[in-house]
């Protein structure tokens, strides 16, 4: 493995950990230090919050989680030899998950976590990389931060703090 291939993967796997995790001491890229990131975040929301449109005609929080996950799934089926799955992706399916019990939203958020450490693992052992590859994992970093953005964007309309 070439060194830029290394420098790449160590650079995503931070990112994507601080995402998930929050950032590791003081080393900050992306969130404030000491931020619990998107898996501390969500264990934070009862599924009654996570249920709630803050807005008419908006989104809820499970929804976004729910979307996240799938597209975390998409990846690691590609990353587990699946030539294309993203031919056959609903992506508007992704955001029908709108109400959920505590059941159900612990089950989400545990499918999550687990979507993300496999992603993770791929990130730092994958060995072939190519521009369409590595901007696709890049994706994953923003687009998961993106979200994390939207259900702290709705925590606020919705006055809860964490």
């Amino acid at each position: 493995m070439n060194a830029a291939v290394t420098v790449f993967q160590r650079a995503l796997s931070k990112l994507l950990a601080e995402i998930f995790d929050g950032p590791p001491g003081d080393e900050a890229y992306l969130l404030n230090p000491g931020d619990a990131g998107l898996l501390g975040q969500l264990d934070s929301i009862p599924a009654s919050a996570a249920s709630a449109r803050p807005m008419p005609g908006k989104t809820t929080i499970a929804a976004h989680v729910d979307h996240v996950y799938y597209g975390l799934a998409l990846l690691n089926r590609w990353a587990g030899g699946e030539t294309n799955p993203w031919g056959d992706a609903d992506w508007s399916a992704s955001w029908k998950r709108s109400i959920v019990t505590e059941d159900q939203w612990r089950l989400l958020r545990g499918n999550l976590r687990q979507a993300a450490r496999i992603w993770q693992s791929v990130i730092k052992t994958r060995a072939d990389w190519n521009d369409t590859t590595a901007a696709g994992a890049l994706s994953s970093a923003a687009h998961t931060a993106y979200h994390l953005g939207a259900i702290r964007q709705i925590l606020a309309a919705m006055n809860i703090t964490s």
